[in-house]
């Protein structure tokens, strides 16, 4: 079956249109996942805010989010897990995202912008200002600047910009491994209680976020997710092939690059409040495609699958017995290695492999 037969199979139930430009296909199988997925974080929240030996009682949990609480309650919602909680939304929402374009347009399952290695780039802009500027420049500024540097030596290297989606993640496995060395040095050569620091940065933690990085992670969103969705109809028929694409006006080229661009900004922005947070990235478009059982980004829900993965995890690293503080990174890789194993089984099962 060909891609166009595929789609045709499973097409849309219908379409909702935002203005003259938005045109969102819309399964009845996806809208009663989405709404299984928005129901599943809903609890998934209410967990992290009521859960453990400072969690809030459900009963005065309703008055505490919407400001009526004081005390214990009122710290909790304020500054200990109320940011944290919107920000592991914001975060895995945007993640979740970045990887559907990434995996859309490079029509390569297994990528992700941490595979061109805008992740490893961050741990080691976070490892040189670590080393060379501590306490006087954010760890989280560096990571940011060191994501950017990575994705400019991918552009540059692939000598075709962000066109070619071989050469990128050929070019972005280069690049991953060489920053991966250096943040691996300046973990072993940073004095010991710095080098703890540092770890638990690059690996991606929710711990002591802020509003402020709430409110960072929700501005990109504000502005990268309309462009998503302008650029939504244009990247589900870019699966089916760039000669079809280019004859139904897509403008695959364009649209290949337009949606790296906008899932590398996603990427940086997780990066800048949570630091590189692995899998996630990955595995959400997956977890969505699979769970629809139909082709295309599924885009929507792929958004809500990172929010609800990445709330998980974190509410298992608060709340798990094994080592108080961990940082939720290490969570989610377990989520990444699990889910990658189970597929490789399967396919080895199929006689895929």
């Amino acid at each position: 079956m060909t891609p166009l037969e595929r789609t045709a199979a499973s097409g849309p139930r219908g379409v909702v249109t935002l203005g003259s430009r938005v045109a969102l296909p819309v399964h009845g199988r996806q809208l009663l996942v989405g709404a299984v997925v928005v129901l599943l974080t809903a609890v998934a929240s209410v967990a992290t805010l009521s859960l453990g030996e400072l969690g809030i009682a459900l009963a005065d949990l309703p008055s505490a989010v919407t400001g009526g609480a004081d005390g214990a309650d009122a710290f909790v919602v304020e500054r200990l897990r109320g940011p944290r909680l919107v920000v592991a939304l914001g975060t895995g929402a945007a993640l979740g995202l970045s990887g559907a374009l990434f995996q859309s347009v490079t029509r390569n399952p297994l990528g992700s912008p941490d595979v061109i290695g805008l992740a490893s780039g961050a741990g080691a802009g976070a490892a040189v200002v670590a080393l060379m500027m501590p306490g006087e420049v954010p760890v989280s500024l560096g990571a940011l600047v060191g994501a950017v540097a990575a994705m400019v030596l991918v552009y540059v290297s692939t000598g075709s910009g962000f066109r070619n989606p071989g050469r990128l993640v050929v070019a972005g496995i280069g690049v991953a491994a060489m920053a991966t060395a250096f943040t691996q040095y300046v973990v072993y050569a940073v004095e010991r209680d710095k080098a703890t620091a540092l770890t638990a940065y690059v690996n991606g933690s929710l711990a002591a976020r802020s509003w402020d990085d709430a409110a960072t992670i929700g501005v990109v969103l504000l502005v990268v997710v309309p462009l998503a969705l302008l650029l939504g109809r244009r990247v589900e028929i870019g699966e089916m092939g760039d000669e079809l694409a280019g004859v139904l006006g897509a403008e695959p080229q364009r649209t290949r690059v337009s949606a790296v661009v906008l899932s590398i900004v996603l990427s940086a922005g997780a990066v800048a409040v949570a630091g590189p947070i692995a899998f996630i990235s990955l595995t959400a478009p997956q977890i969505a495609r699979r769970l629809t059982r139909g082709t295309g980004a599924h885009l929507a829900l792929a958004t809500l699958t990172g929010a609800l993965l990445l709330v998980l995890a974190d509410l298992v690293a608060q709340q798990s017995p094994i080592d108080d503080g961990l940082p939720v990174g290490i969570y989610t890789m377990a989520i990444g290695g699990v889910y990658l194993g189970w597929l490789l089984t399967r396919e080895w099962r199929r006689g895929s492999l």
